[in-house]
């Protein structure tokens, strides 16, 4: 009789950036954290409790928010701005160019709850076009970890980094997929998984999914390269033309427009340097319908065997 299979547990990113942000702030007492009335859903109450007098709450005031951290950093502070992604971004992304981008300003932005995970809200709280305005903006490393353990690595490396900053966090439960200890490197994707026939390419809540797909393909006979591309900008441009090189096709799945995210991004690399059959899987340039972030991704042909399936199609034009 075969012994039950045990799911992995999961994690809330959040979490671990909260954590993160606790110990770093007890070490240096520049950061401080800026919200727009979300001290719990950005999971800064422990903040507040242990500096109180380093949370600004700004209120339902994003657009001012991004504009009260670029004058803290301006006054020598070490701001991380924290609010729902979808209204981080879109609400304030003039300010971000002008405040941030164009000044350079030493501002670490998180948005957080990104993608589908306010699924059940609609699409005014879908964050689904973010990575495409962050990315073309000067000075902004856009950064989408896939577990808890990338997550606190990439909000330390964050207050290391002098500039700016965009870091892309879910509240969708995620398993570990990295080992204790990992150390962000930006700009440099992750090998999660040897492959010769095909690579998938994610980040974020897909990263898990394209690891079950490429298990799934393995039982087809079919290696699949995975890298998690957590930097979607700057790009690991030397992962991308290997894997296509030495595979020859190429799936990215994202949870975000397929137009303008990391599927464009890998896409722009391979047209101008190795030129192979890519699939890019995400939300299809429309509004997405109501629903938990689980059935939406599941609905846009994101389950793993789903992109197990699209690896196959994939393998036939190759």
């Amino acid at each position: 009789m075969n012994a039950p299979v045990i799911p992995p547990k999961l994690y809330d990113c959040r979490d671990a950036f909260a954590a993160t942000l606790e110990r770093l702030a007890a070490e240096n007492e520049t950061i401080v954290a800026v919200c727009n009335d979300s001290v719990g859903s950005s999971k800064l109450n422990g903040f507040k409790s242990k500096f109180p007098d380093r949370l600004v709450n700004v209120g339902i005031a994003e657009q001012n928010m991004v504009g009260v951290g670029a004058g803290l950093a301006n006054g020598g502070r070490l701001p991380y701005v924290c609010a729902a992604a979808p209204f981080l971004t879109g609400r304030s992304l003039e300010q971000i160019k002008a405040d941030i981008s164009y000044s350079n300003a030493n501002v670490k932005l998180v948005g957080i709850s990104s993608g589908l995970a306010y699924g059940e809200l609609g699409p005014t709280h879908h964050s689904i076009e973010d990575f495409a305005w962050t990315r073309v903006l000067p000075n902004l490393p856009v950064i989408a970890p896939c577990d808890r353990i990338e997550t606190a690595a990439a909000v330390e490396w964050a207050a290391g980094h002098d500039g700016p900053c965009f870091l892309r966090l879910s509240r969708v439960g995620v398993p570990d997929l990295l080992p204790e200890g990992h150390r962000f490197e930006i700009g440099k994707a992750n090998l999660l998984r040897e492959g010769s026939d095909i690579t998938l390419i994610a980040n974020g809540t897909l990263t898990h999914r394209i690891v079950k797909a490429a298990e799934i393909l393995a039982e087809r006979g079919i290696k699949a390269r995975v890298l998690n591309m957590a930097t979607v900008r700057p790009i690991d441009e030397a992962a991308i033309i290997a894997a296509a090189n030495e595979t020859g096709a190429i799936v990215t799945a994202e949870e975000h427009s397929i137009f303008g995210g990391l599927g464009s991004a890998v896409a722009e690399v391979v047209v101008d340097n190795a030129p192979v059959p890519m699939k890019r899987l995400g939300v299809p340039g429309i509004f997405a319908p109501t629903g938990s972030a689980e059935f939406l991704l599941d609905e846009f042909g994101m389950a793993p065997t789903a992109i197990a399936d699209a690896a196959v199609a994939l393998l036939k034009r190759k």
